[in-house]
C-alpha cells in the first residue's frame, strides 16, 4: 500500500517531467484509435456496395499498417520511459541508500507505469472518439456518401484493439524498467547528474574531407532521382540510391558536428555576443554526441514530408482529374478478330464474337443503346504490325533506345480517323484537329511519353500506312485521349486522314455515349441494367468491356482515400516519433545541463537572457534536422512526382501547404512544450 501511495505521489510531483510522455502517449492512443475506427464509421453512410468493398480493403490495409505503427510507438514509449528513469536517477539512489530494495523500486515503477497507462488510455480514447467523429465527416466527404444517417459512433472493436496494443507496449515498458533498475549501481545513480558525455574533438581537416564527400554523394543521389530517374534500371538501383542517401546524411551530420563550432568561433562578433558562445557550444556538443539519432530523425522527417505531400497530392489530383478524364457516362470497347495466344485462351464463341461491332454485341447482350443512351459515337481503332513505335520516332529512335532501353519499341501504334477523333474531341471538350491529305497528328497526355513524342516530332519523321507516306501536321503532340480513365495514361494516338486506313487493319471497336437519364438515381438504374448484362446467356461469348464514369469515380475516390489515409497514418506517426525523440533528447540534455545554467545564474546572468539562450539552443536543435530533411524532400518529391506522373501533379501546392500545417502543429507543438518543460527544469 505504501508503494502504491508513493507511486501516486511521484506522478503528481513529477507531472511536468511527464508532460512530453503524456502528450506523446495521448496522441499515439488517439491516432491509433481514429484510424482503426474508420471501419465502424461507414455504418452510418449510404454508399454503394462497390464503395463498401473499397472501404473494406482500406480497413484491411490500415489494420496491417497498424502493426507497423505499434512497433514504432512501442519503441517510442520505451525510449521515453528510459528518459524518465534517467531523470530520476538521484531519487532512486536515495531510495537505495535508505534501505529500499531494487524489487520495491521496480514495483514503484510498475505502479507508475500502470497509472500513466490508464490515464493516457482514457484521455487518448476520449480524444480519439471526438476526433473520429471529425474523421467520419472526412471519410463521408471523400466517398461522397449521404450523411443523413449521421450519428455518434463509439468503435468498440477499435477501442479493444487500442487497449490490447498499448497494453502490450506498457508490459514491455515494465520489463525494460525492471531490467534497467536491476542493472543500476548505487554510485551511478547518485552521481549520474555529475557525469557528462565524453566529447571527442574531431580533426577539422578530416571533417572538411568527410563533408565534401557527403555533399558529393548527396549531389549524385539528387541528380540521379531527378535528372536521370528515367535511366534507373530497376528497383535495386533505387535501393542503392536510398542507401547512398542514408549514408551521406550520416556523414553530413558527423562532419558538421566537428565543423560548426569552428566556423562560429571564427565569427568573433557573433560568437562573443551575449550568451552565443554558451549556446553554440551546447548545440555543437549535442550534435556531436547525437549523430546517429539526428540522422534517424532527419530521415524520418524526410519520409514524413514526402509521404504526406505525395499522398495528399494523389488524392487531390485524382479528384481534379475526374471531370476532365471521365467526361461521358459510358465507353464500350472490344477487340476485333482476336486469336488464341500465349497470354489468352479464347473460346470459339469469343473468337466468333470478335467479328462483330460493339453495338452488335450489346444487342445480343440485351442492352438497347438507343433506348438508354444519347450522344452515341461509334468509331474504330486501327493498328498494323507494319507501323510500330520504332517507325514513329524518326532519327530520335537511337537516342530513345539508349535513354529508355526498357520501352517496347516493337508494339504497334494505334490509329484513328480524323473525323472520328473530332467527334470524340467535340464530345470531350477537347481541341478539334485539321490535317492535309498526307499529314498526321499525335494526341497524348502522359507527360513522359509526350516528351518522347515531341523529341521524335522534332526530327519530322514520315510514317507509312498501307503503302502511303504521311508527314507530321503539327510539330508537337496535341493534348488529348480516347479511353476514359482517372489518370493521364494516353501514351500516343495517331490521327490520320479518313482514307489512310481501312477495315483490313481494324483492331478495336469503340462506342462512347451519355445516359439519357438526368438524375443520379436514374443513371444508377441504367448502370444496374448494364451490369446485369453480365448475367445474360451471351455474356460468356464476348470480351467486350464497359468503362463507366460512375465506376471510374468510385475507383478513383477509393484509391485516393486509401492512399490518403495510409499516408496520413504513417506520416503523422513518423512526425510524432521524430518530434518526440528530439523533445526527449533535449529534455535529457536540459536535465544534465542544470548545473551549467545554475553557474551562469551565479555569474549574474538574468532569467531573460537564460531563457533566450535556452530558446535558441532548442530552436537550433529542432531546426537543424528539419532543414536537411526539407532539402532531401525537395528532390524526393520530384522523384515521387515522376513515379506518380499518371495521377498528375497539378494539386501539389495545396498538399505541400497541408503538410506544412502538420509540421507546424505537431513539430512546432513539441518544440513549444520542450522549451517550456526545459525552462522549468533549469529553474528548479
Amino acid at each position: 500500500m505504501m508503494l502504491f501511495k508513493l507511486s501516486l505521489k511521484n506522478i503528481r510531483k513529477s507531472f511536468k517531467d511527464y508532460a512530453i510522455y503524456f502528450f506523446t502517449l495521448i496522441l499515439g492512443v488517439s491516432i491509433f484509435y481514429v484510424f482503426n475506427a474508420i471501419e465502424s464509421q461507414t455504418i452510418m453512410m449510404d454508399i454503394s456496395s462497390s464503395t463498401y468493398a473499397i472501404i473494406d480493403m482500406m480497413n484491411d490495409m490500415l489494420s496491417g499498417v497498424s502493426v507497423f505503427v505499434s512497433l514504432i510507438l512501442g519503441f517510442l514509449v520505451i525510449y521515453a520511459s528510459q528518459f524518465l528513469i534517467k531523470r530520476r536517477n538521484k531519487e532512486f539512489g536515495v531510495y537505495l541508500t535508505l534501505g529500499m530494495s531494487k524489487r520495491k523500486i521496480s514495483m514503484i515503477l510498475f505502479f507508475e507505469t500502470i497509472f500513466i497507462g490508464i490515464i493516457s488510455l482514457i484521455v487518448g480514447l476520449v480524444l480519439g472518439v471526438g476526433l473520429s467523429q471529425l474523421m467520419s465527416l472526412l471519410v463521408a466527404n471523400m466517398f461522397e456518401a449521404d450523411m443523413t444517417k449521421f450519428q455518434f459512433i463509439f468503435a468498440g472493436k477499435a477501442c479493444v484493439k487500442t487497449m490490447i496494443y498499448f497494453g502490450i507496449m506498457y508490459l514491455l515498458v515494465m520489463i525494460f524498467n525492471t531490467v534497467t533498475i536491476n542493472r543500476c549501481k548505487l554510485i551511478d545513480l547518485l552521481y549520474a547528474s555529475k557525469k557528462s558525455e565524453t566529447v571527442k574533438m574531431k580533426n577539422p581537416i578530416l571533417c572538411i574531407v568527410v563533408f565534401v564527400i557527403s555533399v558529393s554523394m548527396l549531389g549524385y543521389a539528387y541528380y540521379t532521382v531527378t535528372c536521370r530517374v528515367d535511366k534507373m534500371a530497376d528497383s535495386s538501383t533505387l535501393f542503392g540510391i536510398i542507401a547512398l542517401g542514408c549514408i551521406s546524411t550520416f556523414l553530413l551530420f558527423w562532419s558538421l558536428s566537428g565543423l560548426l563550432l569552428k566556423i562560429f568561433m571564427s565569427m568573433k562578433k557573433m560568437y562573443y555576443k551575449g550568451l552565443n558562445s554558451f549556446t553554440l557550444r551546447q548545440v555543437s556538443s549535442k550534435i556531436n554526441t547525437t549523430v546517429v539519432s539526428m540522422t534517424l530523425i532527419c530521415l524520418m522527417l524526410f519520409v514524413t514530408i514526402c509521404v504526406l505531400s505525395s499522398a495528399l497530392s494523389i488524392k487531390n489530383s485524382m479528384t481534379a482529374n475526374l471531370d476532365e478524364m471521365a467526361p461521358v457516362d459510358l465507353e464500350l470497347s472490344k477487340d476485333y478478330d482476336i486469336v488464341d495466344s500465349a497470354y489468352h485462351d479464347y473460346s470459339d464463341a469469343q473468337i466468333e464474337d470478335s467479328k462483330l461491332t460493339a453495338r452488335e454485341t450489346m444487342d445480343r447482350l440485351g442492352f438497347d443503346l438507343d433506348e438508354y443512351c444519347t450522344d452515341i459515337t461509334e468509331l474504330n481503332i486501327y493498328a498494323t504490325n507494319e507501323f510500330l513505335i520504332r517507325n514513329s520516332l524518326g532519327s530520335y529512335l537511337d537516342t530513345a533506345m539508349k535513354d529508355f532501353p526498357f520501352l517496347s519499341y516493337d508494339s504497334a501504334e494505334s490509329l484513328i480517323r480524323l473525323s472520328d477523333y473530332n467527334k470524340v474531341a467535340k464530345l470531350y471538350g477537347l481541341e478539334e484537329l485539321s490535317l492535309g491529305q498526307n499529314q498526321y497528328a499525335i494526341v497524348a497526355d502522359f507527360d513522359q511519353w509526350v516528351d518522347i513524342r515531341n523529341h521524335g516530332l522534332e526530327t519530322k519523321p514520315t510514317i507509312t500506312i498501307l503503302g502511303k507516306t504521311y508527314e507530321p501536321g503539327y510539330i508537337e503532340c496535341k493534348e488529348g485521349f480516347l479511353h476514359m480513365s482517372s489518370n493521364h495514361i494516353n501514351m500516343g494516338l495517331f490521327i490520320v486522314p479518313d482514307d489512310a486506313v481501312d477495315e483490313s487493319i481494324r483492331s478495336e471497336s469503340v462506342i462512347i455515349a451519355n445516359y439519357k437519364a438526368s438524375t443520379k438515381e436514374a443513371k444508377e438504374e441504367t448502370e444496374d441494367l448494364l451490369i446485369a448484362t453480365d448475367q445474360s446467356d451471351y455474356a460468356a461469348n464476348t470480351t467486350i468491356e464497359a468503362n463507366t464514369r460512375q465506376s471510374i469515380v468510385e475507383a478513383s475516390i477509393g484509391l485516393g482515400a486509401l492512399v490518403t489515409f495510409i499516408g496520413l497514418y504513417l506520416g503523422i506517426i513518423f512526425l510524432l516519433s521524430s518530434a518526440a525523440l528530439l523533445a526527449l533528447k533535449e529534455l535529457s540534455e536540459s536535465s544534465d545541463n542544470k548545473e551549467r545554467f545554475l553557474m551562469l545564474r551565479k555569474l549574474g546572468v538574468d532569467e531573460k537572457m537564460l531563457n533566450r539562450a535556452l530558446f535558441r539552443q532548442i530552436g537550433i536543435f529542432f531546426l537543424f534536422p528539419l532543414l536537411i530533411a526539407i532539402i532531401h524532400a525537395i528532390f524526393g518529391i520530384q522523384f515521387c512526382n515522376y513515379i506518380l506522373a499518371t495521377f498528375g501533379n497539378k494539386q501539389l501546392l495545396p498538399s505541400i501547404v497541408m503538410t506544412s500545417g502538420f509540421l507546424v502543429v505537431i513539430y512546432g507543438g513539441y518544440f513549444v512544450i520542450t522549451y517550456l518543460c526545459s525552462k522549468n527544469i533549469i529553474k528548479e
